[in-house]
């Protein structure tokens, strides 16, 4: 019996520092579109640094938002970020950072900057692109993202798995560990 609580006290610690490590530090998340073609293709899991920006905290009803250790963003980094969908949930997106704060956005079917002229995006808003044109979900028809939606920045394709494939074949080798 002694060796039994043992090992459920050590399966559950395990247990609770992989969610931390989780929750903290990485997650892991899939890509669905092809709006980041080539960078990133359908059925890559794509591993995202919750640190990379400094940890998320906060944002809700009882505390504000803030970020622990904030680091900057920079111009060019592909970054996962939540979108709220019409049921109240968040799917998470991949984009590329293409205007910071204090930068001015305009958009006439292209878009173009002005860097330092603040504007269009405001304190904490960023303005996020697709690298493929032909079905974007980013910032031409979301909007400016909030700050507070960025998760983190997209390091690594951890691995990739064709959508339309058994569970056991579909694997594709060449993109296995490929850093970003």
């Amino acid at each position: 019996m002694r060796n039994l609580l043992k090992f459920l006290l050590t399966l559950t610690v395990a247990l609770l520092l992989m969610m931390a490590f989780r929750a903290l530090a990485f997650t892991i998340y899939s890509v669905d579109g092809d709006g980041l073609e080539p960078e990133f293709i359908k059925g890559d899991r794509v591993m995202v640094n919750r640190w990379s920006y400094g940890l998320r905290t906060g944002g809700n009803r009882l505390f504000s938002y803030g970020r622990l250790c904030r680091q900057p963003m920079k111009r060019g980094d592909i970054v996962a970020y939540e979108y709220p969908t019409e049921k109240g949930h968040y799917r998470v997106l991949f984009g590329r950072l293409c205007a910071l704060p204090g930068d001015t956005v305009y958009y006439n079917g292209e878009v173009g900057l002005v860097p330092g002229l603040a504007n269009c995006a405001d304190a904490d808003y960023y303005w996020v692109q697709a690298l493929n044109e032909k079905n974007p979900t980013d910032s031409r028809q979301l909007g400016f993202i909030s700050e507070q939606r960025i998760i983190g920045r997209a390091f690594l394709v951890v691995y990739s798995h064709a959508t339309d494939s058994s569970l056991v074949s579909g694997y594709r080798n060449e993109r296995f560990l490929l850093p970003k």
